[in-house]
Formats: C-alpha cells, sequence, structure tokens
C-alpha cells in the first residue's frame, strides 16, 4: 500500500529530547540497502508481510508491516503506553527495479560501448582538480564518446546504404532471389532503381536509429535521473578541497545531460549527412552545373556543423557545486533542429536524378571505419598521456593501472563498439551474397577491408585472454596450496583434520584464493588493452597497405601465412558474428525470464553507478534516483523524530549509502552511523576510480561520519577493509577484523551440520553484525538530539485505490513521497 501525506503535526518525542535520565529512549532505525543483483522487501526484512512506506514500484522504502506506525505518538494507533523496544526499527530500500524491473531494459545491451566510455571519465587519478590536465582528460573522454556515436550510426550505414541500397539493389545477382528488396533494384526500372534514390530511402534506418537513441536518452533521464538534491546536501570537508561526492550538484547534472544528448543527436544526423555528401561528391566529380555546386555548399555547411558539435562538447563540462538548474534550449533545440535541416537538403540533393549514375564496387567513403579507429587510437593516448600526468600530482596508494585505467577502459569501448558493427556487417554480407566470400571470391564487394582486418585480430585477441584465463588458474592452484597451510590459523581453539587432502581445508583455502584473483584484474585488463591497441594498430595499416581482405592479400606469401591469414579471416568473422547474435539472444532471454533480466542488471548496476557525464546515450545512472532517495529519507526521517538512524549497505549498497552520507547535512550525520559489509569501497571502487573513492576522499568520509564500521571477510571475491587515514594520522577503527566464513570449521553444538562458506552473502547472518550494529547505535544515541520538526503524518493508502502504472507517473509519485518524508 502507498501512504499518502495528510495534515501536518509537530511531534517531540516523549520525555523530551535532551538524552537526561529519565526520558525515553530516542527512537531508532536501520536502513538497509540491498546490492547487485537486487532483492525482495521479503527477503531483506525477513518477513512475508511487508508494507510500502514511500516510494514507488521502481524504487521505494518498505517496513514490516507491524513497524509502519512505530513512530506514531502514544495514545494514537499505537495504543496508550505508546509501546518500545530495544531493536531499531528495519526499513529496506530497494532499488533493483532502476536497473533489471522492466523486460525492455534487457535490450540496453546494446548500448554497452557508450557505458563502458563513460565509466572512462570517472577513472582519472586523484590530482587536486585545479590542475590543468583534467580539463585536457575531460575533453579528451567527451570527444572519444562521440567517435563511438559515429561509429555506430556508420555501422547501420553500412548496412543499409551499402551493402543493401549501394551493392546488393544495384546486382541482379544479389536481388534475384530478394522480392523484398525488387522494387530497388536497378533493373526494376522503377523511381527508387536510381542509386541517390536508393540511398536516400536507406538513409532513413540510421536517422531512426538516431532518433530512437535521442528518445531514450531524453525518456530514460525523466524516469531515473531528475531526482532533485536535498535541499540540505553538500557539507564542506574538514581539510582542504571538498569531496566531489559530497557537492550538492554531483548526482544532478540535466544541463550537461541536455547539452551532449543536442550534441550527439546532431552528430549522429551529420555522419549520414557527411555519408551522402561524399558518395555525391564523387558522383558529380568532373561534372559542372547546379548539383555540384549544390554538393560543395551543403559539404561547406556540413564541416560548419561539425565544428558547432566539436565545440559544444568541448565546452560542455559538470557543474557540481550547485544544482544546474539551467536548460539551455536554444542550444539544446537549435543544433539538432539545424542538423534536421541540413540533413532533408543533402537527402534531397542526393536523391535528384543523374542519369547514367551506377552503384559498383564499395560506396565511397566507407574508409571512413579506419580513420575513426585511428583517432580513438589518437585520443585513448592522449588519455593515457593526461592519465600519467594528473597521477604525477596525486597523493596516496596508486590507483589501478597507475592512471592508465581510464585510456585502458576506452580501448576496450572500442573494441567492443568494433565488433558491434563489424559482427553486423560481415553476417549480412555473407547472407547477401549466399555463401560466397565477400570481397574475395563472391559478386559483392561486401563491408569496408578495414573491418575484415579487424576480424581477423580477433581470434588472437581471444587466445591472448584464454592465456590470461590460464595464468589466472594458476595462480589459484599456487595461492590455493599456499594459503592450504594457513587455514588452521584461523580456528585456533577447533579441532580439525591435517594435511594436504583434508577436503574442508581445501575448501576453504580454494574460497580465499578465488577472493583474491580480483585483485589480480588490473593486469590482465592492461594486457588485453594493449594487445587490442597493436593488433588494431596493424588492423588499420593492412586495410590501408593493401586494400584488400587479409586472405587475399596474403596469396602468394611464404609458408603457413596464407592460411593462417585465410583461417583467421573466417574464424574472426563468425566469431564477430557470434558476438553480436550472443549478444541478442541474451536480451531476447531477458526479456522473457526476469531471472536472467537480473543477471543482466547486475551489470548495469556496476556499470551504471556513474552519471553520464561522457556519453549521452549510454544506460541511465540509477544513483541519480537512489542516492536523491536515500538522503531525503535520513534528513526527513531524523529531522521529523529527532532519533538516530544507521545506513546499513551491502555491496553495492554500501557504495549508495556512503554517497548518501556524503550528501548529508553536517547537523544530520551526527545521528546517523554507517555500517557497511561486503563493500567494495576500496577494493575496487577506490583503485579504480581514485578521484572520488580514494584514500583521501574515505578518509574524508570517516572524519565527518559520526560512527562507521565495515566488516568484510577474506572469502569475498568483492568486498575487503576499507582502511582510511585521516588527515591527523590517528589509526582509524572502520575496519573490524575479518569476520571468520565459514563461521565453525568443524561440526559443533551450535552448528551440528557443517557451516557453509558464504563469501559475498549472508552477513547479517554473522553474529559480529547484530553486535556492532548495536554498538553504532549506542555510538550516536548520546549526541544531543536532532531538531524535531515538523513533519507529515503518513497513512496507508486506502484499499482499491490504483497504483501508478505509467513509468512517468511512478517517478514523480515517487519523488513526491520522498519530499514528504
Amino acid at each position: 500500500m502507498q501512504p499518502e501525506a495528510l495534515s501536518a503535526k509537530v511531534r517531540t518525542p516523549p520525555g523530551g529530547t535532551d538524552g537526561s535520565e529519565g526520558t525515553a529512549p530516542q527512537p531508532a532505525l536501520e536502513l538497509l540497502v540491498h546490492g547487485v543483483g537486487g532483492a525482495t522487501p521479503q527477503e531483506m526484512l525477513g518477513d512475508p508481510r511487508t508494507e510500502l512506506v514511500t516510494g514507488d514500484r521502481t524504487a521505494g522504502i518498505h517496513r514490516r508491516t507491524e513497524d509502519v506506525r512505530t513512530e506514531e505518538p502514544a495514545g494514537e494507533e499505537r495504543g496508550e503506553d505508546g509501546g518500545s523496544r530495544t531493536e531499531p526499527v528495519q526499513e529496506a530500500y530497494c532499488w533493483s527495479n532502476l536497473t533489471s524491473g522492466n523486460g525492455a531494459r534487457a535490450l540496453w545491451l546494446v548500448l554497452l560501448p557508450f557505458m563502458i566510455a563513460n565509466l572512462a571519465h570517472w577513472m582519472r587519478p586523484a590530482a587536486p582538480s585545479r590542475h590543468g590536465a583534467h580539463r585536457a582528460y575531460d575533453v579528451l573522454v567527451r570527444i572519444f564518446a562521440l567517435t563511438l556515436t559515429v561509429q555506430l550510426v556508420l555501422a547501420a550505414g553500412e548496412v543499409t546504404l551499402d551493402l543493401l541500397a549501394w551493392q546488393c539493389a544495384g546486382s541482379t545477382h544479389c536481388v534475384a532471389d530478394k522480392s523484398w528488396l525488387g522494387f530497388m533494384s536497378a533493373e526494376s526500372g522503377g523511381w527508387f532503381g536510381g542509386p541517390g534514390r536508393r540511398l536516400a530511402l536507406a538513409a532513413l534506418v540510421p536517422v531512426l536509429l538516431t532518433a530512437l537513441l535521442w528518445w531514450l536518452s531524453r525518456r530514460t533521464w525523466s524516469i531515473y535521473e531528475s531526482a532533485k538534491p536535498s535541499p540540505r546536501a553538500g557539507a564542506p570537508g574538514t581539510t582542504g578541497e571538498q569531496p566531489a561526492l559530497s557537492l550538492p550538484g554531483f548526482w544532478y547534472g540535466r544541463r550537461l545531460v541536455a547539452r551532449l544528448r543536442a550534441a550527439h543527436t546532431a552528430t549522429g544526423l551529420l555522419a549520414v549527412a557527411s555519408a551522402l555528401i561524399a558518395v555525391t561528391a564523387a558522383a558529380d566529380d568532373g561534372t559542372g552545373g547546379g548539383l555540384r555546386a549544390t554538393g560543395w555548399v551543403l559539404g561547406a555547411l556540413t564541416a560548419a556543423g561539425w565544428i558547432a558539435v566539436v565545440a559544444l562538447v568541448c565546452r560542455s563540462g559538470r557543474t557540481e557545486a550547485e544544482p544546474d538548474m539551467g536548460e539551455d534550449r536554444r542550444a539544446v533545440r537549435a543544433l539538432p533542429l539545424a542538423a534536421l535541416a541540413l540533413l532533408a537538403a543533402v537527402l534531397v540533393h542526393t536523391a535528384w536524378s543523374r542519369p547514367g549514375w551506377v552503384s559498383t564496387g564499395r560506396l565511397p567513403g566507407t574508409s571512413v571505419f579506419g580513420g575513426l579507429a585511428v583517432a580513438q587510437g589518437v585520443l585513448a593516448a592522449g588519455l593515457a598521456i593526461t592519465g600519467l600526468l594528473l597521477q604525477r600530482r596525486a597523493t596516496g596508494e596508486p590507483p589501478a593501472l597507475r592512471g592508465l585505467g581510464g585510456a585502458c577502459v576506452a580501448l576496450l569501448a572500442s573494441a567492443v563498439a568494433g565488433v558491434f558493427s563489424g559482427g553486423v556487417a560481415q553476417r549480412v554480407a555473407d547472407w547477401l551474397d549466399r555463401g560466397a566470400t565477400p570481397g574475395e571470391n563472391g559478386p559483392l564487394a561486401g563491408p569496408p577491408v578495414v573491418l575484415s582486418w579487424q576480424a581477423t585480430a580477433i581470434p588472437l585477441i581471444a587466445l591472448l585472454v584464454l592465456l590470461l584465463a590460464l595464468a589466472g588458474g594458476w595462480r589459484m592452484w599456487v595461492l590455493r596450496r599456499r594459503i592450504a597451510t594457513e587455514v588452521a590459523g584461523l580456528y585456533p581453539t577447533e579441532h580439525r583434520y591435517t594435511g594436504d587432502n583434508d577436503p574442508r581445508t581445501g575448501r576453504i583455502a580454494g574460497a580465499i584464493a578465488r577472493a583474491r584473483l580480483t585483485d589480480d584484474a588490473p593486469p590482465a585488463l592492461g594486457a588485453a588493452a594493449l594487445a587490442t591497441l597493436i593488433l588494431g594498430a596493424g588492423a588499420v595499416l593492412g586495410a590501408w597497405f593493401t586494400d584488400e581482405v587479409p586472405g587475399k592479400a596474403a596469396r602468394g606469401a611464404p609458408g603457413p601465412l596464407p592460411g593462417l591469414a585465410q583461417t583467421g579471416q573466417a574464424l574472426g568473422s563468425w566469431m564477430m558474428g557470434a558476438g553480436v547474435i550472443l549478444l541478442l539472444a541474451m536480451g531476447r532471454q531477458a526479456y522473457r525470464d526476469p531471472k536472467s533480466r537480473r543477471t543482466v542488471g547486475i551489470l548495469w548496476d556496476v556499470g551504471t553507478f556513474w552519471p553520464r557525464a561522457a556519453h549521452p546515450f549510454a544506460p541511465p545512472c540509477y544513483a541519480e534516483r537512489a542516492v536523491p532517495d536515500l538522503a531525503w529519507r535520513t534528513s526527513t526521517w531524523t529531522s521529523r523524530t529527532g532519533g538516530c538512524l544507521v545506513i546499513s549497505g551491502h555491496s553495492q549498497g554500501s557504495v549508495l549509502a556512503a554517497a548518501a552520507v556524503w550528501q548529508l547535512d553536517p547537523d544530520i550525520r551526527g545521528r546517523v552511523a554507517l555500517l557497511t559489509y561486503g563493500s567494495p569501497l576500496r577494493r575496487l571502487y577506490g583503485r579504480w576510480f581514485p578521484a572520488y573513492f580514494g584514500d583521501r576522499a574515505l578518509a574524508e568520509l570517516d572524519d565527518q561520519t559520526h560512527a562507521w564500521r565495515n566488516l568484510w571477510r577474506l572469502t569475498d571475491p568483492i568486498g575487503g577493509p576499507v582502511r582510511p587515514t585521516p588527515p591527523d594520522g590517528r589509526p582509524s577503527d572502520v575496519d573490524r577484523k575479518p569476520l571468520k566464513d565459514p563461521l565453525a570449521f568443524e561440526r559443533t553444538p551450535e552448528h551440528p551440520l557443517p557451516a557453509a562458506i558464504n563469501a559475498h552473502s549472508d552477513y547479517q547472518a554473522d553474529p559480529a553484525f547484530a553486535v556492532e550494529r548495536a554498538e553504532l547505535i549506542a555510538r550516536i544515541s548520546v549526541a544531543p538530539a536532532a531538531p524535531v520538526e515538523e513533519w507529515p503524518r503518513q497513512v496507508p493508502r486506502p484499499a482499491g485505490e490504483p497504483d501508478a502504472e505509467t513509468a512517468e507517473g511512478a517517478a514523480a509519485q515517487g519523488r513526491t513521497g520522498m519530499s514528504s518524508g
């Protein structure tokens, strides 16, 4: 049932708020935040009877039915005595539907390259923000993201413009068994039989794709990312520069997303216009008349459009000191509309009749794919240089790959985009050519040569990944044997089997060894990125120097090289196609099956935590809804009750909890404790995103938080210690010593059956959890009570009243609910 706010009432807790002897205990609340993969309110609260307190179906806060009216004044619904309890009331914040609730969200898999590129923006080293390389790093990431949009749109254009409208429709052999393509055939003599009109019609597909991306970006922002931050957000840091995550505008990037959305929408339209202008320029070359002059004018206007897009992207930056409420309506609307009008003129110019114009070979201008690969490599090199410069000024423990993380992730995004574009083009070309090999022995010229060379590099990259996996397996085996000798020390008071063949010891040692492999991920990613860069450069050079597919270019070469080239080309083509088909199959399965959809959602839980600062077409950032939700709930509950609150976050939920605490007013922080368990705050986020979760940032959080405790296990592959080092050098007590896992080595009276190895799950089942929570509540209960403010009472929605059905209505209703407490 959904509560509604009714008449406001001023409330003072029974017995006063001064905490003096003889007063009633202050109310205590534990706000649970789940991790990746999601959990139901019933699972989180351990009770089948739960009710929605505030929020909506997408993200909301739930309580046990018996706890819904716990804070009601005595004499009303709870009875004359008012009641009392020693345990804190528990609330569960469920946010999993932000990433895996709707089946259509599984289709976001096609936006994977955009999401990866967006991560690169947040991976810069933790140098002071005044350093000049900051600006260069951000601009390079945004331009790199722009090239991915061009690549995706041109990949769609390669299929429709080149393979279908230009090559297949112009070939009698290709259209012989394709009646659906007959109206575009050059032999049909119809209105669409001319090359220009075929191209103009086929250009509508990449244009519609651009429109779809614009619509998805705009719609998802209004649903997921438009929650305004708490008016109390953003407390100054205690030392030096204020942490970025505590800034009031960090989780509200409306203006930047709107600017980038306009720039990338215009980019997609200009990319189609540029492709058509390149074709018509080749057709009009050497001829006079108005068509050639018109083409020059349209080309000049298109070049001006590209300059405007790049200028907008370069000057667009995040404004985090305050929520940026500006809209830039003129720039946001004018640029896409101008690009659309220019494209319309280019379509008319392309469709104009040109007697004697025929389509042969590949579409002119398709060499742009090689140019894109070079541009992306240069931009990734620029990210590497600026990352190293920033790392030289950074303090604290070196991050993953020592400042090169952003460059490596950018190369990964480029590789994934290349697989998408090349895989689709290769499979469509094979299908159109009816079993022949495009570009080698078939009637069609096939896709651009550089795509075939890139496909040939795929098996080599796959071989490298296999070798890295084998190396990881060998390292785990060595670690397991070494750790097996140390397991006895974890259970000094228990009887245990001895020897290398003890299965219980082997399982515990294996779990610890697998958990430690997480720390080996940076070198593996660095090796894969370096191989991608080298092989990608080789593919571009091979395509430019030979202008033939690898199998044909290697003919006559000595030794086994021709066979290897032919095998690599065929295998790579099938691997690229299989990757695209697998992705589509995963999306279809996730659309139909909620369990599979949750698996896909785990990927988005990690990848879409960060706001869309580099690519506006990336999947939406759920944290721009979740963090304000948690901050609003924490602020309003402590203000209206004067009580103390523990934000209890597991795994990814601990990251959301920490981000929410950063957004609280200092007066509220004094009544709030932070309990994290299975937390990747330092192990993953601190290493990969040091500017936001590095040593200094975590030390600031520890210094500004009244009470914080972190629980972790040696067997946990994700969570670990946070070890913040406060600025004054005093030791921090945030991390508890590692919890035993399993709780008992052998059968005991408390554990008559073998205790499970929980690794990353079931932290709340450990007896230490309740002890640490009680100590946190005791620490914040002695602080002066927060001032009790006027707050709106809430009662359940009347039975039978309909809930919000549309996503927009649900989101708006959730924001209203949060605002009212």
